[in-house]
């Protein structure tokens, strides 16, 4: 017999897939089919909560915008008033003048003109929001204590307003040695008074002079710094003061010591009225820089959100052409 092969060893078996082949390519299909559609939709999700994003910042922008458009307005109907008082100070403060001499800058001031031991008084705000005022005048009192420091001279710091005392307590905290908060604002020459008592009552009188720092204001866009010496009434001799004027047996010093307290109170009162005009015409330069920095960053966010707008349409419109055209074919 012969020994030819089967016909059906000729052919191998046929492989059928298993169950398990047939369960995960399904499943691969199904997941493919379903993550597509949810790809498009976290994309079309995400453009949506980037417009409306960029919407709700254009709509607070807007929002800061009218609010330092209002803050502009309210300091230029306010600095008018602060100009009529700061005029009635330098009329009044005249004689003052002729006593310890004019206002001297701060800027360029060596500070060699001061005696062995002062008092600085800072004249500041409780607000913010008003430019540089306040870092100023706290920069300028910070100059005058390392100037008397390298000349070996003593000095203490005395701070009127919030601003000023929060930012010369981290550097000069040990040197403050009174500090005057919430003070009404723009003032006027009863709280000038009430400033000086406390001064007094705090040791002023025992310092060989005091200075006061405060804005010079010039107009509605520049102010300067500046500083009063005041000295006391002290002397012998040819030194002695007011040598033209007769006094009451055992009265003069008493008459000088109250005279050094008004003549006190009379310049603070004319620094507030200068650093109130200051104030108000810096916050006013400040809200007028920050609306129309405003108005600019509304529009960079307008054209950002036309773009991501017209970027969302053009992605739906391709979609439904493409759609469109898998159906045709």
């Amino acid at each position: 017999p012969s020994s030819a092969p089967s016909p059906v060893a000729l052919y191998p078996p046929p492989c059928y897939p298993s169950l398990h082949t047939i369960m995960f390519g399904f499943a691969s299909r199904s997941a493919s089919r379903a993550v597509a559609p949810r790809a498009s939709r976290v994309v079309v999700s995400r453009g949506m909560a980037t417009e409306k994003q960029i919407w709700n910042q254009i709509q607070s922008t807007k929002n800061i915008q009218k609010i330092t458009s209002s803050m502009k307005m309210v300091s230029a109907a306010k600095l008018k008033g602060d100009e009529a008082r700061r005029m009635t100070a330098i009329s009044f403060n005249t004689w003052a003048d002729a006593l310890n001499g004019p206002p001297k800058p701060v800027e360029d001031a060596t500070f060699e003109e001061l005696p062995q031991k002062s008092l600085i008084i800072s004249v500041t705000s409780d607000k913010g929001l008003c430019g540089g005022v306040n870092s100023f005048i706290t920069r300028s009192v910070k100059n005058c204590v390392n100037s008397l420091n390298a000349q070996g001279k003593e000095c203490d710091v005395a701070v009127i307003g919030d601003k000023g005392r929060g930012q010369l307590r981290r550097l000069h905290g040990d040197l403050i040695k009174m500090s005057l908060t919430e003070v009404e604002s723009p003032g006027n020459f009863t709280l000038a008074g009430a400033i000086a008592s406390e001064l007094v009552a705090a040791g002023a009188g025992d310092y060989d002079a005091v200075v006061i720092m405060y804005n010079g204001y010039v107009n509605a866009a520049t102010y300067h710094q500046m500083y009063k010496v005041i000295t006391p009434f002290g002397g012998e001799g040819e030194n002695e003061p007011l040598l033209a004027y007769e006094f009451e047996p055992d009265t003069k010093s008493e008459v000088l010591a109250d005279l050094h307290e008004y003549l006190l109170t009379s310049q603070i009162y004319h620094s507030l009225m200068d650093g109130a005009a200051a104030e108000q015409s810096s916050r006013m330069t400040a809200m007028e820089n920050a609306s129309k920095n405003a108005g600019e960053m509304i529009e960079s966010l307008t054209l950002r959100y036309n773009r991501a707008r017209q970027a969302r349409i053009t992605t739906e419109l391709i979609e439904i052409i493409s759609g469109a055209s898998a159906l045709e074919d």
